[in-house]
């Protein structure tokens, strides 16, 4: 008997990334990851971003799709350390249409990625994220990550004239 749930029906379709996928992938994440949302993703958020992964790591960059249209990404890699046995999954993006995020996209790519970091035998997935992105902050700890961590994050910018400090004379 054919399940005919219209849910199912309308849910998003998760599948690998392909290389036609790079520049919506891409778009996608200008829109999302802009200076007023997180300055130090808006600065490290370019396409180098995506190519790299995609080349190192493409089985761990996956999309939702539905009716041909991209709603979301999530691009992965793993790490494993020199004298030990743990191997770590670190989602390095997760990037959802703004209008369609709080609908489950991120979850369902989310739980896609942790499944493959799975296969590959991690024992750990990290995330980062800024200490204020508090709906990125809910929707990890909804997904089971705790043990949470501030770190500082600093910035010189080397444009901006700098002053002078007086010279004292003898």
């Amino acid at each position: 008997m054919p399940h005919n749930d219209q849910h199912e029906e309308e849910a998003p379709r998760i599948r690998q990334m392909i290389i036609e996928d790079l520049p919506e992938v891409f778009h996608i994440g200008e829109e999302v990851f802009t200076a007023e949302y997180s300055q130090s993703l808006y600065r490290t958020w370019d396409e180098y971003e995506i190519t790299t992964l995609f080349n190192s790591d493409n089985e761990l960059c996956i999309v939702a799709e539905h009716e041909d249209r991209i709603l979301g990404f999530a691009l992965g890699t793993t790490v494993k350390k020199h004298h030990s046995p743990w191997k770590y999954g670190y989602l390095v993006w997760l990037g959802v249409r703004r209008e369609l995020q709080k609908v489950q996209v991120g979850a369902r790519l989310f739980k896609e990625l942790k499944r493959r970091f799975k296969e590959q035998g991690v024992r750990m997935i990290i995330i980062d994220t800024s200490a204020d992105n508090e709906p990125a902050i809910r929707f990890f700890k909804k997904h089971g990550f705790d043990n949470v961590q501030e770190h500082l994050y600093m910035t010189l910018n080397l444009s901006k004239r700098q002053k002078k400090k007086p010279v004292k004379k003898p």
